[in-house]
């Protein structure tokens, strides 16, 4: 590839360059909805690749058309997405690479999200994943809110990352960076179907979960048991 700069001093001096490198380090998948953001990131790669390479990171162009760092050192923390965010992450992928997503600009409901992790898993199964630290019983009405709270909680941290965009009126923008989440069945016939099968056994493949995000609650931690929450959901804002 050609690069638009004649040096890595003259990529770094660029002024897209504080501001991409910030959000990347942070996590954050770039993609064609950034605008400049990714083109600059185009124009620099060949600069860019060595010297994130110096710490003991990669800078990954997928062909699916984003940018984001891999730490392969530990000079940046390796952090892990949740289990109960990957599989929101999964299943909004199923909703990207649905060929109706075309027709809406790939702007879904989070109704319809809400509908479709339901439908695949059921409620009780739905609340231990996005909760694993609850062990009490709850009526539909606790299981339908602390469904809506979890999943608010986990599309927030999904935008900060760059895999979808939050809209007026509850709806959201879908990112090509969501096709990470799809990496664990790439190889499949029918990568929809055989992702679908995942996310409806309860199987959330966490290899690819390294996303230099928060971590989550790990439901194998045995101080989990420990520390159940009150009977009420908390509210969501």
């Amino acid at each position: 590839m050609t690069s638009s700069f004649e040096s890595l001093e003259e990529a770094i001096a660029d002024e897209h360059f504080p501001g991409v490198d910030l959000a990347l380090r942070r996590g954050r998948h770039l993609s064609l909805d950034d605008g400049t953001a990714y083109q600059y990131l185009i124009d620099a790669l060949d600069h860019l690749e060595p010297f994130y390479r110096r710490f003991g990171c990669e800078l990954v162009h997928p062909s699916d058309g984003y940018f984001y760092l891999l730490p392969s050192g530990d000079r940046l923390d390796r952090r892990r997405l949740s289990t109960g965010e990957m599989l929101i992450g999964q299943t909004l992928a199923l909703m990207y690479l649905d060929p109706a997503a075309l027709q809406y600009a790939g702007v879904v409901e989070r109704q319809t999200l809400l509908q479709r992790l339901q439908g695949m898993l059921g409620a009780e199964t739905l609340v231990r994943i996005l909760d694993p630290r609850r062990r009490k019983k709850f009526n539909e009405r606790i299981f339908a809110e602390i469904i809506r709270n979890k999943v608010a909680e986990a599309l927030r941290r999904l935008a900060e990352l760059g895999f979808i965009d939050t809209l007026d009126g509850g709806r959201l923008r879908l990112r090509p960076s969501l096709m990470r989440f799809v990496e664990p069945v790439r190889g499949s016939k029918d990568c929809s179907a055989a992702l679908e099968r995942l996310v409806a056994s309860g199987e959330i493949d966490l290899d690819d979960a390294d996303l230099n995000a928060d971590p989550g609650v790990d439901p194998s931690d045995p101080e989990a048991e420990d520390e159940a929450p009150e009977d009420e959901p908390e509210t969501s804002a």
